[in-house]
C-alpha cells in the first residue's frame, strides 16, 4: 500500500488554469522540448527552502536549467562507495551527459539547514548528531565550514557566514569529481557561488580575485 492521496483541489485548479493559459500559449514549444529533448545552459543547486524561487530569479524559460535541491544547497564531496547519492547523480548527469555550460550553487539568508548546522556543530543539537538523523548525517558536509567561522565573536555572525561557507564548501567539493575538474580545466565549464538575501531581494556572488562575497548590480 503506498498511502497515496488523490491531489489537493487547489492544486487541481492551478494546473487546470496553466493548462489553458500558459502551456497552450506556448505548445510549440512544450511539444520541441519533448520531441528534442532537453538542452539547458546550466545546472543551479539550490536549496529545497520554499522561498528560494529559481526560475522567478532569473526568469528562465522552460528547458533553461536543470535543478537540482537540497537540505542548504549541499554538494557532497567525491566518493563512488556507498549506496545513495542523489546529489552526485545530479552534478555527472549534467557534466557528462547534458554538457551544461555553468554549475550554479546558490545559498541563502535564513537557511533552516545552515543553522541546524551550526547548533549540531556548537553542541546545541544532540538529536542531530544522532546516527539516525538523516539532517545531520547531510550537514556533516558542512562541518569544515563551521570550523573556519566559529572564531567569530557572536552566533549571529557565525550563522550569517556559515550560510556562506555552504556555497563555498559545495564549490570546493564538486572539483573534487573527476569529471567536473577535467571539464573546469579544458574551459568547457564553468563554477558559480551565489547567496540570495531574501528579505532585500539583493543577490551576490563569490569573487575569488578578493575572495569574498559581492553584490550584484
Amino acid at each position: 500500500m503506498t498511502n497515496a492521496a488523490p491531489l489537493p483541489a487547489y492544486l487541481i485548479q492551478r494546473f487546470q488554469g496553466w493548462k489553458a493559459t500558459k502551456f497552450v500559449e506556448n505548445k510549440v514549444w512544450y511539444k520541441h522540448l519533448a520531441e528534442e529533448g532537453q538542452h539547458p545552459r546550466a545546472m543551479v543547486i539550490s536549496c529545497c527552502d520554499s522561498r528560494v524561487h529559481v526560475t522567478a530569479m532569473f526568469g528562465s524559460d522552460t528547458g533553461e536549467f536543470f535543478i537540482h535541491r537540497n537540505v542548504a544547497n549541499l554538494v557532497p564531496p567525491y566518493s563512488p562507495t556507498g549506496d545513495y547519492h542523489g546529489t552526485s547523480a545530479a552534478v555527472e548527469y549534467a557534466v557528462t551527459s547534458l554538457g551544461v555550460a555553468h554549475i550554479i550553487v546558490l545559498g541563502h539568508s535564513g537557511c533552516g539547514g545552515v543553522n541546524g548546522c551550526h547548533q549540531m556543530c556548537s553542541g546545541k543539537a544532540p538529536q542531530l548528531e544522532e546516527s539516525t538523523s538523516f539532517v545531520g548525517r547531510w550537514m556533516d558536509i558542512l562541518r569544515p565550514g563551521f570550523e573556519r567561522v566559529k572564531h567569530l565573536e557572536t552566533e549571529e555572525q557565525q550563522i550569517a557566514a556559515l550560510e556562506r561557507e555552504g556555497v563555498l564548501v559545495s564549490l570546493e567539493n564538486l572539483m573534487s569529481f573527476p569529471f567536473v575538474k577535467h571539464a573546469v580545466e579544458n574551459d568547457t565549464l564553468s563554477l558559480h557561488g551565489l547567496w540570495n538575501d531574501i528579505g532585500e531581494g539583493d543577490l551576490y556572488f563569490y569573487n575569488e580575485k578578493n575572495g569574498d562575497f559581492e553584490q550584484v548590480t
